[in-house]
């Protein structure tokens, strides 16, 4: 693997994701169940297209002394990179052991998926899908299907590398046909699920086995905004035709000041127009908009990307409204010299101009209705860090009313 990359000319470390974490422990448990040798290292093919070799942190050959069961474990750790990662140096394991088919209880919620000579199930620390909107079916192991198609592709080539006949040899005089059974478990998984988005999207229990390349790309916003639709399609799945959009925290203690807990609320983090246009794919029809004035006063002048080392124009589009206003030069000067909005806005009303942050509203509302090609109503609410509302759109109050309980 080319292990760094470049961005924004800085150098960065590239990592690999839980999925191929979770494929190279299940090849090297069924390679040391098949030959009882223990392995350093395990090498698997990304989708990416990307050659791993994963260090191997812990392995065992043990025998059940009362069933005689021969089984092996191992773990890996969890390399990041230099990706911002909550589940960075986590350790995950496989067990592997020989079972009869048609005892696997395939019901199970720890049940993920078969292939040939093998079943896959999750254990401690391996979150359980409870809501409809993701790529797994409730009731089953967060394992998702780009994660499976690894592990079956790699523990399929160890069994065809043992020799034809591995199978057939583990058969018993009854004809009872034996499978290895590789069950994925992480310890440490349901402490860490917590600094994930894993709650929000109803998996309980433990982290999700992700990853679409195999490869963590460090500084990577495709993850993060992953998350983010995947959250906002759960809500179509429950029949929701309209959605609350807030930035962060703020804006769902904003909501929940003013209607309580509500199930409409999704975070957009600093991805406002990425997740504008993912609503209008999954077809809601209205969205209200709550977000702090630092934020949508940059969305107000078609800034979709609100983090500031995109666009940081903050007080030059407050300043142009102001103008437009009939604003003195000596009081858009102060502002010019503010080192925060909120100092700002403290003297936007001192001077009696609280007037621009509904006018900032409207033109937030007019930039996200273009956005998805008016296909969607949108209303405003902007706030301060207090939670007192700046501005609103004409309708905000009424399309917020639609969504109390």
């Amino acid at each position: 693997m080319e292990e760094f990359v470049y961005i924004d000319g800085k150098k960065y470390r590239r990592g690999y994701t839980t999925g191929s974490c979770a494929t190279a422990v299940s090849k090297a448990a069924v390679y040391m169940l098949l030959t009882n040798e223990k392995i350093d290292t395990v090498n698997i093919d990304t989708p990416k297209g990307i050659y791993l070799s994963i260090p191997v942190v812990s392995s065992e050959i043990k025998k059940n002394e009362d069933t005689g069961e021969i089984y092996s474990i191992c773990s890996v750790e969890k390399d990041g990179g230099d990706d911002i990662d909550a589940t960075n140096g986590i350790e995950i394991f496989a067990k592997a052991t020989w079972v009869y088919e048609d005892e696997i209880d395939k019901t199970s919620e720890k049940f993920s998926f078969e292939g040939d000579g093998f079943c896959v199930f999750s254990g401690d620390g391996v979150g359980i899908i409870t809501k409809k909107g993701l790529s797994i079916e409730p009731g089953r192991p967060a394992i998702n299907p780009v994660p499976q198609k690894m592990i079956a592709k790699e523990v399929e080539s160890v069994l065809k590398a043992s020799g034809e006949n591995v199978l057939n040899d583990k058969n018993s005089l009854d004809n009872r046909k034996k499978v290895i059974k590789i069950t994925i478990f992480i310890p440490k998984g349901e402490e860490v699920a917590n600094k994930t988005f894993n709650p929000r999207l109803g998996i309980v229990g433990g982290i999700s086995i992700i990853g679409t390349s195999g490869i963590v790309e460090p500084m990577s916003d495709d993850g993060w905004k992953k998350s983010l639709s995947i959250e906002l399609n759960m809500k179509k799945e429950l029949g929701m035709d309209k959605i609350i959009l807030v930035p962060g925290n703020h804006g769902e203690s904003f909501i929940s000041d003013r209607i309580g807990e509500n199930s409409s609320v999704v975070r957009t983090s600093n991805f406002l127009g990425y997740m504008l246009m993912e609503a209008k794919r999954m077809g809601f029809k209205k969205i209200l908009l709550a977000g702090h004035i630092g934020k949508f006063i940059k969305l107000s002048a078609g800034i979709f990307n609100t983090h500031s080392k995109v666009a940081d124009a903050r007080n030059e589009i407050l300043i142009a409204n102001l103008a437009l206003m009939g604003a003195s030069t000596e009081l858009v000067r102060k502002i010019d010299s503010c080192l925060t909005t909120e100092e700002a806005t403290d003297i936007v009303y001192e001077n009696g101009f609280g007037e621009v942050f509904d006018i900032i509203c409207e033109k937030c509302k007019k930039r996200a209705e273009m956005h998805v090609d008016n296909e969607i109503e949108i209303e405003v609410f902007i706030f301060k860090m207090d939670k007192t509302v700046l501005g609103k759109s004409k309708n905000a109050e009424k399309m917020l009313d639609s969504f109390r309980k």
